[in-house]
């Protein structure tokens, strides 16, 4: 038996049950599923200059291992253009793209709230404010999901987002298997309906990179963390 069949075969995506299996890679919430890891690929530590990125070449040959086609949906920033090269490398790598444009809502701060992180704070004649990013695709996910759905006998989704439980009992009652690929903070009901569960540190091998912050620029060089996660901020009071 081959490294590749022995390594599916462990995660239980080698059954021959599965049929032909769809991967959908919601990439907005695959980017961060590594962000605090502080154990590397080969189970030793990082240093502290290093950290992990979801490597795009190393995930769509990873997919394509078990997968007759692998969907890719992520969102691009138009304040940062090196960020379209996300997509732009996910195409040429055989990913089919979906993709649109990042939009920004305001959240106005109340007196007492903190703000997390380095999100910018901004003022208007309304007050104080932040711009948070907002973009995801769980109507584009679930109308391809049904749309292709003669076409696969799986649906492998990477993401553990709980907007995604009832398209899972839904493809379940049409006669179709489910495998979830996500990190530790998989919603629960969407884990209990899959065929197979498969926790993201269980494929952190296959599918990272480490890599090294600039002494000067620091993780900012990595486009992919950049991005704010499609969507979302800490806030404290």
């Amino acid at each position: 038996m081959e490294l590749k069949d022995l390594k599916l075969q462990a995660l239980g995506l080698a059954n021959s049950g599965l049929g032909r299996i769809l991967t959908i890679v919601d990439f907005g919430n695959v980017n961060y599923w590594y962000k605090k890891d502080r154990i590397g690929p080969d189970a030793a530590p990082l240093f502290p200059n290093q950290y992990l990125i979801v490597d795009l070449e190393r995930l769509f040959n990873f997919i394509k291992d078990f997968s007759y086609q692998a969907r890719f949906y992520y969102g691009w920033h138009s304040r940062l253009s090196r960020s379209q090269h996300i997509v732009i490398k996910a195409e040429k790598l055989g990913f089919i793209k979906n993709t649109k444009r990042i939009q920004y809502v305001k959240h106005y701060l109340s007196a007492d709230e903190i703000v997390d992180g380095h999100k910018q704070i901004l003022n208007n004649e309304t007050g104080r404010y932040i711009e948070i990013p907002k973009c995801n695709f769980d109507v584009e996910i679930t109308l391809d999901s049904i749309r292709l759905m003669d076409e696969y006998d799986t649906l492998c989704l990477f993401s553990g987002d709980s907007d995604f439980a009832r398209l899972a009992h839904y493809i379940k009652k049409k006669g179709k298997k489910f495998v979830v690929v996500a990190s530790g903070q998989i919603y629960h009901e969407l884990k209990t309906t899959s065929d197979v569960y498969i926790n993201a540190q269980q494929v952190k091998s296959y599918i990272v990179s480490v890599k090294e912050t600039s002494p000067l620029a620091g993780r900012s060089l990595n486009i992919g963390s950049a991005s704010g996660g499609q969507g979302g901020v800490t806030l404290r009071t």
